[in-house]
C-alpha cells in the first residue's frame, strides 16, 4: 500500500521553493567556510603541542648534555686528586670529599652523589640516603661502569607526600691507563621538570615524559604515578615501537577507551635521544579542537537564525497565498458534511475573492435546495406513516372485538424498545412492523374475524394464516423488507410451540419477540367477547411466569421496568358483553394463552 500523501498542500510547495533559493546556497558556502577554517585550526592546534613538547625535550638534552660534562670534568678532577689511585682508604680524603660537596652543591639538580672505588667503597653527599630501590640502581651502574659504559637508570620514586621526588642515577667510569678504578654516580632531582610540565600543562593540555619502554619518567597528572606503563595510549605505543628510530617529532590523533567509553585524542611526542625518552604531550579532542566547534556551533546558529527568519518569511508569504484557499476547503467541507449554513468571509481583490463570491452564492442556492428536500423527504414520510396507520386502522375496524389494537401494541412495543435503549433507527422499524403487524387480517373471511363466539379449532387454523398473509401482502414493498419478521413472526414463541413456522430459541429474530409481549399484554388487558380485561400488575406477572418460555426475558425485564416506573397506562376499550354461552377464561400464571389471544 502506498504510504505517499494523495494531495501536497500549496504551502508546502511555496516553502520548499522559496528555502531552496534563500538557505540552500548560504548553507553550502558555509559549510566550506567552515571546513577550511576548521583545518587551519587543527593544524595550528597541533603545531602548538609540537612547539611545546620540542622545547621541553631539548632543554632535557641540554641538561644531560650539560650533567655529562660536569661529570666528564668531576672524573679528571678525581684522577688528578687521587693520583689515579682510589684503593683503600685512598678513596675517602679529605681532598675528594671537598671536591664532591663542591659538585654537589655546585649544581643545584643533584640530590646525591658517590664516588666508588673498584671495591665500591667509598664517599657520598648529598641531601638524600639511598634506598633499597636507589641502592639497587647504583649497583646496575657500578657494573655498567665496570664494562666501561656510562649509565643512565630507571626514574625513582623517592620520599613520600610533599617530600615525595622524581630521581634518576646517571653513573660515569673512572679509569687510568685503561684500569678501571671505580664510578662516579650523580642523582638528579627531576623537580626542575615537573615543574616545567606543570607551567605549560595548562587548557586540558596533558605532558608527561617517558622513558625508552613507555614507563612514566615524571608528570604533573596525580593519578600517574612514577614507572607506570603509560602504553595504553596510542601516542606512547607509537614511540616505544619507533624506539632509537625516532629523532623527530610526531603528531597524530588517537582514541582510548576510559570511563566515558571510546575518547579522542590529539597527541604529539618527542625524543629525548641522550635519556632514551620522549616527552609525550595529549589533549582531549574536544578540548584541542573546542575553537573548531565553537566556530562551527556559532556559524550553525546563525545558519539556524537565517533558516528560522528565512522560514517565518517563507510562511508569511505563503499564507497569504494558502488562507484564503483553505478556507474554500474548509467550507467545502463542511457543506459536503451537510452543514450549508457555511459562508466564505474574505476580503481579496484577486481571482480568489471572485471565486469567494460565487461560493456563497452556490452555498445559499444549496441550502435552499437541501431544505426543500428535506421537507418534501418529511412529507413523504409522514404520509407513508399516515398510510400504514390507516391501513392498520382499517384492519381493526373490521374486527369489532380488537378496535384499536394495532394502535396500542404500537404504543406498547415503542414503549419497551425505549425502555431497552434501542437505537432510534431500530424503534421506527419497530412501531411500523408493530402497526402492521395483524394486516393479514384483511385476507380472513368476515365469518371467522367477525365470529362473536370462541373458534373451532379449524377456524383458529384459519386464522393462523394472518401472520404468513400480511408478510406476503407487503413483501413486494422494498422499504418493509426489514419490518416483514416482525409482521410474519410475531405468534412465534421461544420453546417452539407457536406457529406459523414453529420457530425456537436463537432461531427467533428478536424484533417478533418484542412485538409478541407487547401484543400479548393487550390482547390480555382489554376485553373481549371471550375474555373479560385482566389487572395490569396481574398481566404482567403471568408474562413474567413464562420468560425464557415463551417470551423473551430482556423484553419481559423491559415490560416489568416499565410497569413499575408507571409508564404502562392502559386505556380501557368499552366493555364488549360476552356472548350468550361464551364462557370468560381468566388464566393462571402458565397455563397457555394461546387461547386467550388467538384474536391478536
Amino acid at each position: 500500500m502506498s504510504i505517499l500523501p494523495s494531495r501536497v498542500p500549496i504551502l508546502y510547495i511555496l516553502l520548499g521553493v522559496l528555502l531552496l533559493v534563500s538557505v540552500v546556497p548560504m548553507y553550502f558556502y558555509s559549510d566550506r567556510v567552515v571546513s577550511i577554517n576548521r583545518e587551519r585550526l587543527k593544524v595550528n592546534e597541533m603545531l602548538l603541542q609540537n612547539t611545546v613538547t620540542r622545547s621541553l625535550a631539548d632543554d632535557l638534552g641540554q641538561r644531560q648534555t650539560t650533567l655529562r660534562m660536569l661529570l666528564e670534568n668531576m672524573a679528571s678532577a678525581v684522577q688528578v686528586s687521587s693520583g689515579g689511585n682510589l684503593a683503600g682508604a685512598h678513596v675517602s680524603t679529605p681532598e675528594l670529599r671537598a671536591l664532591l660537596e663542591k659538585f654537589v652543591s655546585s649544581y643545584g639538580d643533584l640530590a646525591y652523589a658517590t664516588i666508588l672505588n673498584s671495591d665500591a667503597k667509598g664517599i657520598s653527599a648529598g641531601k638524600i640516603q639511598p634506598d633499597p630501590f636507589l641502592q639497587r640502581e647504583l649497583e646496575r651502574g657500578f657494573n655498567a661502569a665496570q664494562e666501561g659504559r656510562a649509565y643512565t637508570g630507571q626514574p625513582l620514586s623517592i620520599g613520600s607526600g610533599k617530600n615525595a621526588h622524581t630521581v634518576v642515577l646517571v653513573c660515569q667510569p673512572l679509569s687510568a691507563g685503561g684500569r678501571f678504578l671505580g664510578m662516579i654516580g650523580a642523582v638528579l632531582d627531576l623537580q626542575f621538570l615537573i615543574e616545567r610540565l606543570d607551567q605549560v600543562s595548562k587548557g586540558g593540555l596533558s605532558i608527561y615524559v617517558v622513558d625508552h619502554e613507555g614507563r612514566l619518567v615524571a608528570g604533573t597528572v596525580p593519578s600517574y604515578a612514577t614507572g607506570q606503563d603509560m602504553k595504553r595510549f596510542e601516542i606512547v605505543r607509537k614511540f616505544v615501537e619507533e624506539s632509537g628510530n625516532a629523532p623527530f617529532t610526531e603528531t597524530t590523533e588517537f582514541t582510548y577507551d576510559d570511563s566515558r567509553g571510546q575518547v579522542g585524542m590529539l597527541g604529539t611526542f618527542s625524543p629525548v635521544p641522550l635519556f632514551g625518552w620522549a616527552v609525550v604531550a595529549q589533549k582531549d579532542q574536544r578540548q584541542a579542537y573546542a575553537s573548531v566547534y565553537e566556530m562551527q556551533t556559532y556559524s550553525r546558529v546563525l545558519a539556524l537564525l537565517t533558516i528560522l527568519l528565512s522560514v517565518g518569511l517563507s510562511v508569511l508569504a505563503a499564507r497569504r497565498i494558502t488562507t484564503p484557499l483553505q478556507v474554500l476547503t474548509e467550507s467545502s467541507r463542511a457543506i459536503a458534511r451537510g452543514d450549508f449554513t457555511q459562508r466564505v468571509h474574505l476580503k481579496s481583490r484577486t481571482e480568489i475573492g471572485e471565486l469567494a463570491t460565487t461560493f456563497n452564492l452556490m452555498s445559499e442556492d444549496l441550502e435552499r435546495f437541501v431544505e426543500d428536500l428535506k421537507r418534501a423527504a418529511e412529507e413523504n414520510r409522514q404520509l407513508f406513516l399516515n398510510s400504514i396507520q390507516m391501513l392498520a386502522g382499517a384492519v381493526d375496524e373490521k374486527d369489532p372485538y380488537t378496535r384499536g389494537h394495532s394502535d396500542r401494541v404500537t404504543r406498547y412495543s415503542v414503549l419497551l424498545a425505549t425502555e431497552m435503549g434501542l437505537p432510534e433507527s431500530d424503534i421506527d422499524k419497530i412501531r411500523i412492523a408493530a402497526q402492521l403487524h395483524d394486516v393479514g387480517k384483511i385476507g380472513i373471511e368476515d365469518a371467522i374475524l367477525k365470529k362473536p363466539g370462541a373458534l373451532t379449532p379449524e377456524e383458529f387454523e384459519i386464522m393462523k394464516t394472518h401472520t404468513i398473509k400480511g408478510a406476503n401482502i407487503l413483501r413486494p414493498i422494498e422499504q418493509l423488507k426489514d419490518m416483514l419478521p416482525g409482521i410474519e413472526l410475531h405468534h412465534e414463541s421461544l420453546d417452539g410451540r407457536g406457529y406459523p413456522y414453529g420457530l425456537k430459541g436463537d432461531g427467533l429474530p428478536f424484533m417478533p419477540r418484542l412485538i409478541a409481549v407487547a401484543d400479548t399484554f393487550d390482547a390480555m388487558t382489554t376485553n373481549r367477547p371471550y375474555q373479560a380485561a385482566m389487572e395490569t400488575g396481574y398481566v404482567v406477572n403471568i408474562i413474567n411466569s413464562m420468560a425464557g418460555r415463551k417470551f423473551d426475558p430482556t423484553v419481559v425485564a423491559a415490560l416489568t421496568s416499565a410497569f413499575e416506573k408507571g409508564k404502562l397506562n392502559i386505556r380501557r376499550a368499552a366493555v364488549v358483553e360476552p356472548v350468550e354461552d361464551a364462557p370468560i377464561m381468566v388464566p393462571a400464571p402458565g397455563d397457555d394463552t394461546a387461547k386467550l389471544t388467538e384474536r391478536m
